[in-house]
């Protein structure tokens, strides 16, 4: 009798054992699935609007009020009672909010809603001695090579080895010195993503 006790007992503390080995287990499993915490947001990384971006405005149940519109020069938009909105450096729901703010002094709760049809803000330039030297639209992410080759490489007087990319920073102009060469003999150094309002300059 005592020893079928004693092995009843026995078979408990294994049993115990291993469900508590299956559930440590389990919880360390669970933290090694637990969503990642940051003090970042998606609105930082979302894209802010800018002159010329093409943007299309729809108020709920208002066809006069839903209207395509181009971003202005001076970073506004124009709309029936409200008048001029500020555009330039808001997220496309931050300017739904706005404009719905706006109207609600004409519309009982408008449910207003922004989508970007066309960026076209975002650009950079390209001068001197290429074949198509101007003003190109930055879509995605483009080096200095792929900037180089849409605007058609050099022209037969041009100094490879003396590229300068000039970008503002915080309101300061940095130069960038860039040798075409070493950007193709050691595997892309110098082969900066260009970033808007960047400017190539190839003497």
């Amino acid at each position: 009798m005592v020893k079928a006790i004693w092995a009843v007992a026995c078979s408990i503390l294994v049993v115990s054992g291993v469900l508590f080995a299956v559930s440590a287990v389990a919880s360390e499993e669970a933290e090694i699935f637990l969503p990642a915490t940051s003090g970042s947001s998606a609105n930082e990384t979302e894209y802010r609007l800018g002159p010329e971006d093409t943007l299309h405005i729809s108020v709920w149940d208002n066809k006069e009020l839903t209207l395509d519109l181009v971003v202005r020069p001076d970073g506004k938009i124009s709309m029936p009672l409200i008048q001029d909105v500020i555009a330039e450096g808001l997220t496309a729901p931050q300017l739904a909010a706005e404009i719905k703010d706006r109207l609600s002094a004409y519309i009982v709760n408008p449910e207003v809603s922004v989508i970007v049809l066309q960026v076209n803000s975002p650009k950079y330039y390209i001068v001197g001695s290429v074949p198509k030297p101007g003003t190109y639209p930055l879509r995605g992410e483009v080096s200095v090579l792929q900037a180089l080759a849409l605007a058609g490489g050099f022209t037969q007087f041009a100094s490879p080895r003396s590229i300068k990319l000039i970008r503002n920073v915080d309101g300061k102009q940095q130069i960038y010195k860039i040798n075409y060469y070493k950007i193709i003999e050691e595997g892309g150094v110098g082969n900066y993503s260009l970033r808007s309002t960047d400017t190539i300059v190839v003497p």
